[in-house]
């Protein structure tokens, strides 16, 4: 018997504030909030993978995040409007890398909590 993971079915990512994460991922972000649970959880949807902020519990070192890439179709627009918003980016999005379908473009910005947010999209090929 072998492992089959299917797909990510959930994010969490520790905060100091929920309020001041929840404005970030909601109104800045402009991920849908699907539903809070009690005063320290917030869960959004993300393309049909659930992230949920949640304040730190436990030991310290759990709570050490992987950067999580949010893919966007229109990722020159997406940063203009995330600049007018007030968000300064730790590299605004570049391309990285040429594949044989599409080029890559992926930048970075911070949330409340100095949790790194990289923001990615494939580009389709010139011709």
């Amino acid at each position: 018997m072998s492992i089959e993971i299917e797909s990510v079915g959930q994010i969490a990512i520790a905060v100091t504030k929920i309020e001041e994460a929840r404005e970030f991922y909601k109104n800045t972000l402009g991920l849908p909030l699907l539903f809070d649970a009690g005063p320290e959880l917030s869960f959004f949807d993300c393309g049909g993978t659930r992230l949920m902020l949640t304040t730190e519990q436990g030991n310290a070192k759990d709570h050490k995040t992987s950067v999580i890439y949010y893919k966007v179709n229109n990722i020159e627009e997406t940063t203009k409007h995330l600049l007018a918003k007030g968000v300064a980016f730790e590299r605004e999005p570049q391309l990285v890398a040429k594949m044989p379908e599409h080029e890559l473009w992926i930048g970075f910005l911070r949330d409340p909590d100095e949790n790194l947010v990289g923001l990615m999209a494939e580009l389709p090929l010139c011709e």
